[in-house]
């Protein structure tokens, strides 16, 4: 009985954190395409890097860095990160890049 109890528990939180990391997956996709509609530049590709989970001040948060590549020209080929902590951006960082003038 006890051991049904803790089975249900534990896959219960382990949906619950594969549904808070594909949310929060979604929402650093909307960040980083608003972000190179922006800044005018071609969005290549985006991967999930690196995560943690804490809660050092607050409820449990996943953070996790994001990584995307950029073209401004569609010749080459830049590589940035954001940062999500929960479900909010904490940082987008976009190396130095040239402006193409129109």
């Amino acid at each position: 009985m006890t051991a049904d109890l803790f089975w249900i528990l534990l896959i219960a939180t382990v949906a619950s954190l594969f549904w808070q990391q594909r949310r929060q997956s979604e929402l650093a996709k909307n960040y980083i395409v608003r972000r190179c509609q922006q800044t005018n530049v071609q969005l290549i590709s985006i991967a999930r890097g690196s995560h943690s989970f804490g809660w050092p001040k607050g409820p449990l948060d996943i953070q996790t860095r994001y990584y995307f590549e950029f073209s401004v020209n569609g010749l080459d080929c830049y590589q940035g990160y954001a940062v999500m902590k929960g479900m909010r951006i904490k940082e987008i960082y976009m190396p130095a890049y040239p402006v193409l003038e129109e």
